[in-house]
């Protein structure tokens, strides 16, 4: 096992001589007589730990500590001072200090005991993120919920697209759920234990966009104070979503273009190029293709991005899955609220498989917490939707699908649906799986479920 590696930073050169004597048996170490060399240390190489003093030629050792914390890997910071004091230390912690030290008082063994126990606390938090990043794998595709014929496809083909490199272009109206099928993709990639980081594209301005990708360096620009990392330098060996991709101006298209054709780029304000190993997930609400042909969008961007491509359905093409999805909501929210809600009544259920849901799945999950903080018993009712939905009635959205009783379960709400279904089709199950919104294998099960393959 290599030797974690330290750099101690220190302008009095027996200081830095005697921790390097000290330490050099347990750690790697490097040393810098100030914040420049120390910076130019920390760009280059990867460290363990940064054991820096407060006291430094031309810049003090909170501001290399914040520098530090800015890379895609930070280290341990541990910052000592001959001049303590509580604010001091308060200082250094909000600056990103990971421990204090004061050198009048510096014994080895103290010192390193905290570098130990800091490393120590390092490994416990990667494990628990290693943990929680294998759960998610683990449940990934189960999060996306449905079992309609289009959403069994789209699963699918993040099942096969995952575990490649492949760029990929997830198109689908706002609030089918982009970002939670971009989460799966990641989840269950070989880059799971990597960062997913996310960036709303429409949210930036261009210019600010631009600095929010790549990063920018200390006076690239009024306001740029401190060299900044970018998101794409944040998702180092993981996968960086962008949503909302038809936003972005020409400048950025090409400089875009230019990344997923080499892998590398510049900041804002400097000419050094960096490599990035990124996996890149983008997604729209808009028609790419209408925007090529306005010349709003480049066509060569389009094609790299597309490499594979997965349509989201809108939610009133797989009304199948609003029962589903109802009661998933339903038990999230009861959950948080603690109140013991449980089920629909029919005449609730009716109005939820009525409504057209133009904001998609996102306005379900509204709608299902606005019941659920309403609701005044353990079923929700049609007075505890919100006014939209309620709108809504059986005869203008579709009357074959008006339910009988009042006191029906989701379940028992379900079968009528699909009975209805058959009575429509005069029995032809093909057609009526399609009129549901169910893949043929879902509805022959469901038939199974609820005794109904003699009908």
């Amino acid at each position: 096992m290599n030797p974690r590696t330290l750099l101690i930073v220190d302008d009095e050169k027996n200081t830095r001589e005697g921790l390097r004597a000290a330490l050099e048996d347990r750690y790697d170490v490097y040393l810098a007589e100030d914040a420049k060399t120390a910076t130019e240390l920390l760009e280059r190489e990867s460290f363990d730990v940064l054991l820096t003093d407060f006291r430094l030629p031309n810049e003090d050792g909170m501001k290399l500590i914040a520098r530090a914390k800015s890379l895609p890997k930070p280290p341990i910071c541990i910052l000592m001072t001959a001049y303590g004091s509580e604010e001091l230390a308060v200082e250094a912690m909000k600056r990103g200090a990971d421990d204090y030290i004061a050198k009048g008082r510096l014994q080895i063994e103290e010192l390193e005991m905290r570098i130990a126990r800091a490393l120590r606390q390092t490994n416990l938090e990667a494990e628990n993120v290693a943990l929680r990043q294998q759960l998610d794998t683990k449940f990934a595709v189960k999060n996306v919920i449905g079992e309609s014929a289009a959403m069994r496809e789209v699963t699918e083909i993040v099942q096969q697209v995952a575990p490649s490199s492949a760029t990929v272009l997830l198109l689908g109206e706002s609030g089918t759920g982009k970002e939670l099928i971009a989460k799966a993709i990641h989840q269950l990639s070989p880059r799971a234990k990597a960062p997913l980081v996310t960036v709303h594209c429409a949210a930036l301005a261009p210019t600010l966009l631009e600095s929010e990708l790549f990063g920018h360096e200390k006076g690239a620009f009024t306001g740029a104070h401190e060299r900044r990392i970018g998101r794409f330098e944040q998702a180092q060996g993981g996968t960086l979503f962008l949503d909302e991709i038809g936003e972005i101006d020409a400048y950025l298209q090409i400089k875009l273009l230019r990344f997923l054709g080499e892998r590398t780029f510049e900041r804002v304000g400097s000419n050094r190029t960096v490599s990035a190993d990124v996996r890149l997930i983008a997604a729209t609400n808009k028609h790419l293709e209408e925007l090529v042909k306005a010349g709003k969008f480049r066509e060569d961007l389009f094609f790299r991005l597309r490499v594979v491509e997965i349509m989201l359905p809108s939610l009133r093409e797989r009304t199948g899955d609003v029962p589903l999805l109802a009661q998933a909501f339903l038990k999230e929210f009861a959950t948080e609220n603690r109140k013991p809600v449980k089920d629909f009544t029919v005449d609730a259920m009716e109005l939820l498989m009525n409504y057209a849901w133009p904001g998609n799945v996102r306005e379900l999950r509204t709608a299902m917490e606005h019941a659920v903080v309403l609701c005044r018993g353990e079923r929700i009712t049609a007075r505890d939707l919100p006014p939209s939905v309620r709108a809504a009635t059986a005869a203008a959205a579709d009357p074959g699908r008006a339910l009988l009783k009042n006191d029906l379960t989701v379940k028992e709400a379900e079968k009528q649906l699909i009975i209805r279904a058959l009575k429509d089709t005069n029995g032809n199950r093909t057609l009526a799986a399609k009129k549901i919104g169910m893949s043929r294998r879902t509805f022959h099960r469901k038939l199974h479920t609820y005794h109904l393959e003699g009908f």
